[in-house]
């Protein structure tokens, strides 16, 4: 089973922005996690990060012929992207929502998801071990 996990805008800085919102994991010890957790469950993952909304869209377009499940974290473009919604309405197969930190109970703004209907869970506050659950989830819905 071939997974995408898309991040999206400033996950790139993790271990600089506040540990207690978004753990004390870089990006790149993130994926290594990922990476780990997947060879775990007998997955095959693709990590991308990216600060450039049109680039995020493009990987969406390209995981549409290849991924069997899809994580995304738009981070910030989550609350108002809707280039991005359009992007993941395409998918076919299950998407799961991931956030490190609480979305829901941080700023009013950030409590709006313009792709929270489109994902079969949202997995929101629970750091980097939101990526395993993710992972989990559609591995058994598979």
């Amino acid at each position: 089973m071939r997974i995408a996990v898309l991040n999206g805008v400033n996950l790139d800085v993790l271990g600089r922005r506040d540990p207690a919102l978004y753990g004390g994991l870089t990006q790149s010890e993130l994926e290594t996690q990922i990476y780990r957790w997947a060879k775990d469950l007998g997955l095959t993952v693709e990590c991308r990060q990216t600060n450039h909304e049109g680039e995020y869209v493009a990987w969406c377009h390209d995981a549409l012929n290849w991924a069997d499940g899809v994580v995304i974290n738009p981070a910030a473009w989550t609350h108002y992207s809707y280039a991005i919604r359009e992007a993941v309405e395409l998918f076919e197969v299950p998407v799961v929502e991931v956030h490190l930190s609480n979305i829901d109970e941080r700023e009013e703004w950030r409590r709006v998801s313009v792709i929270g209907d489109l994902a079969a869970v949202r997995i929101i506050g629970k750091g980097p071990t939101g990526y395993r659950e993710a992972l989990e989830y559609l591995k058994e819905a598979a």
